[in-house]
C-alpha cells in the first residue's frame, strides 16, 4: 500500500511524505524487527516513547511512521496507532479472499493450541501463527499484518479481559473456522463468574456465518452450549462420546506424553504426542480438527500430531539437568486450571520419583484470589507432591490449601521471593527428583531459569 492508501485507512495525515511512496515490509513497533520498506508504529509508552526512534526506524529503510505526532521524519500522523492497526488489519483482509482464518480461544491453553495448528497446517500451505500469546488489541493486528497474498492460512489467538473484547477482534479479521477450548476461572477478576467468561468466549462463534466451522469442546459444558449460539456447522472435540472428533484409549507413557487413538467420522489412526501433559489431549484434538477441516486426512493429521513441539517459551517446557533433576518450565503464566493440569502433569511424570511444585502468585482472579490460590494447594496435595513451594506472600493461600488436605504428608513452605526459593531448591534437590515451576509472570520463571543454568542440560521437549 501507499502511505497515502494508508492514511485514506487509518484516518490520519500525511507528514513530509511523499503520498505515493509504498511500504512494502512489514509493520513493526520495535525499530530492531524492521526491515526494508517496513512501517513504523510509534506508541507513547509511560517510560519508552517509540516516536524518539522514528529517525532511527528512517535510516534503517522504513517507508514511513506511524504515530500521534509529527516526527520530523516521512509518516502518517493519526488519533489512535492501535485503532489504525486495527483498521489496517481489517483492509489487509478483504484483499486476500482466499485466506482462512482460525481463531482461537479459551480460558486456558490458547497460545499452545495455536502453536499445534499452525505447525499442522504448515503442512497444508504457508501459515502464519507466530509464536507467543500476540492475543489482545495490540498483537492480534499486528499477527494479521503478517499475512501475504501467498499466505493460506491465519492463525488468530483470542484474549479477553471483559465483554466485546473478542467481538472487537472478530470484527477486525471474521474467521471462517472458529475454536473454543474451554472455560475457567482465567481473568475471572474481570468477567466476575465462568459464566461470564463463558459469555465473552462465546463472542468468536457468534461470528461465525453459516459457511463457517465452531469446534468446540464436549467435554466442557460451558463451551459445547456455545453450538446454540452460532449458526455455523459445528464440530465438537473432546473424549466425550458426543465429540466427533475423539481420543479414545488415551495413556501416558513416564515422561507423562499421551498416546491415543484419533477417533473421526473419516477413520481412526494412533497418536503419540511428544509433548507433556494429560491435558494436551484436548490441545492437539482441537489442533486436529482444524487440520481435518482444512483437508488433512486422519492418518496424515495423526502423524503431524506426534511431531509437533512446543514453540513459544515457557509452556511445559521439559528438560533434563545434568545432575538427573528434571524441570519443567511452565512458568510463562498460570490460573486456576492451567496450573491443576501443571500438577497433574507432575504427578504423572513424576511417579515413583519425588516431586516438587514451586507456585507463584496467580493474577487477576479478583474475589476468588485466596479461594483460588487454596484450590491448587489441595489438588497439589492430594496428589501427593512431596515439596510444595510457594513464592511471595501473595501465593500462600496455596500452603493453606494444602494444610486441609490430612492425608498430606509433604512439606510446604513459603519463600520470600524467587532468590529463596532457589536457595531452598540448592539446598534440597537430589538426582531423579522432578521439578515443577509455575506463575503469573510475576518473575516465577526466574526459578526456571536459575535451574536451567545451575548444570548443563540435555533438552528433550521438541
Amino acid at each position: 500500500m501507499t502511505l497515502d492508501e494508508i492514511a485514506a485507512i487509518t484516518g490520519g495525515h500525511l507528514v513530509n511524505a511523499d503520498p505515493a511512496a509504498t511500504v512494502t515490509g512489514g509493520v513493526e513497533y520495535d525499530t530492531r524487527a524492521l526491515l526494508p520498506g517496513g512501517l513504523f508504529v510509534a506508541f507513547a509508552g509511560e517510560k519508552v516513547d517509540g516516536h524518539d526512534f522514528a529517525a532511527g526506524a528512517i535510516a534503517a529503510g522504513a517507508t514511513g511512521v506511524l504515530g500521534t505526532r509529527d516526527t520530523g521524519q516521512p509518516g502518517i500522523v493519526v488519533d489512535d496507532p492501535l485503532r489504525a492497526l486495527a483498521a489496517l488489519a481489517a483492509v489487509v483482509v478483504t484483499r486476500l479472499p482466499d485466506l482462512v482464518v482460525v481463531g482461537l480461544t479459551g480460558s486456558s491453553g490458547k497460545t499452545t493450541t495455536k502453536d499445534y495448528i499452525g505447525q499442522l497446517l504448515a503442512h497444508l500451505g504457508e501459515t502464519v501463527a507466530p509464536a507467543g500469546s500476540l492475543n489482545n488489541e495490540l498483537g492480534f493486528p499486528y499477527t494479521v499484518l503478517k499475512a501475504t497474498p501467498a499466505t493460506r492460512f491465519l492463525v488468530l489467538e483470542m484474549g479477553a479481559r471483559g465483554i466485546g473484547h473478542i467481538r472487537y477482534l472478530t470484527d477486525m479479521a471474521r474467521p471462517r473456522i472458529g475454536v473454543v477450548l474451554n472455560v475457567g476461572a482465567a481473568h475471572i477478576g474481570e468477567f466476575g463468574s465462568v459464566e461470564g467468561t463463558a459469555q465473552a468466549k462465546g463472542e468468536l462463534v457468534e461470528a461465525l456465518d453459516d459457511t463457517g466451522v465452531a469446534i468446540l469442546n464436549a467435554d466442557d459444558p460451558l463451551v459445547s452450549a456455545m453450538a446454540a449460539r452460532t449458526g455455523a456447522r459445528v464440530v465438537l472435540v473432546g473424549e466425550a462420546a458426543a465429540a466427533t472428533v475423539r481420543a479414545e484409549d488415551v495413556t501416558l507413557d513416564d515422561r507423562g506424553r499421551a498416546a491415543y487413538t484419533l477417533v473421526t467420522t473419516s477413520g481412526s489412526a494412533p497418536v503419540r504426542l511428544a509433548v507433556t501433559g494429560r491435558h494436551q489431549v484436548g490441545n492437539t484434538l482441537a489442533a486436529a480438527a482444524v487440520a481435518l477441516e482444512a483437508g488433512m486426512g486422519p492418518a496424515a493429521v495423526a502423524a503431524a500430531l506426534g511431531e509437533v513441539g512446543i514453540v513459544s517459551g515457557r509452556r511445559m517446557d521439559v528438560f533434563d539437568r545434568a545432575d538427573g533433576v528434571t524441570v519443567i518450565d511452565d512458568s510463562y503464566n498460570a490460573n486456576p486450571s492451567s496450573t491443576a493440569a501443571a500438577l497433574r502433569a507432575l504427578a504423572a511424570m513424576g511417579e515413583g520419583r519425588r516431586t516438587i511444585a514451586v507456585l507463584g502468585f496467580m493474577a487477576e482472579l479478583g474475589e476468588h484470589e485466596i479461594s483460588g490460590h487454596q484450590e491448587v494447594g489441595r489438588l497439589a496435595a492430594e496428589l501427593g507432591v512431596d515439596r510444595l513451594v510457594a513464592v511471595a506472600g501473595d501465593a500462600a493461600p496455596i500452603l493453606q490449601g494444602a494444610a486441609t488436605v490430612p492425608a498430606f504428608k509433604g512439606e510446604a513452605v513459603l519463600a520470600a521471593d524467587q532468590a529463596e526459593a532457589v536457595a531452598l531448591l540448592r539446598d534440597d534437590l537430589q538426582p531423579g527428583d522432578v521439578v515443577l515451576v509455575k506463575g503469573s509472570r510475576y518473575r516465577t520463571w526466574e526459578v526456571a531459569d536459575a535451574l536451567r543454568a545451575d548444570a548443563a542440560t540435555e533438552e528433550v521437549s521438541p
